[in-house]
């Protein structure tokens, strides 16, 4: 169990890097690689809170196994995409995609 003096700076920081990465995410629209990585830091910066969680209140930590599996999956297919669109489109730029071709 952590103290309350402890929990606070270290939640303060977790909800911090939750922020940038969701403002990241948003933010980054003309390259689906940038995208991916804001939205991996987004899935760090989630198992961190809820690592913090687990272990300040619970203790239980198999949901977390079940976090990262889903998270890694998330991730290659993530990538298989990515290397799919690059193969057919010569590129990751969301504007030279057009959606209605075959």
């Amino acid at each position: 169990m952590m103290s309350h003096t402890m929990a606070t700076p270290i939640l303060s920081c977790l909800m911090f890097g939750i922020l940038i990465f969701i403002v990241s995410f948003i933010s980054n629209r003309k390259h689906l690689l940038a995208t991916l990585l804001s939205l991996e830091g987004l899935m760090l910066m989630l198992f961190g809170m809820l690592l913090w969680v687990a272990l300040s209140f619970t203790g239980c930590l198999s949901f977390l196994l079940v976090f990262l599996t889903l998270t890694a999956c998330e991730g290659a297919l993530g990538l298989g995409l990515l290397v799919l669109i690059i193969r057919t489109h010569g590129g990751d730029h969301f504007n030279s995609m057009n959606s209605l071709q075959c």
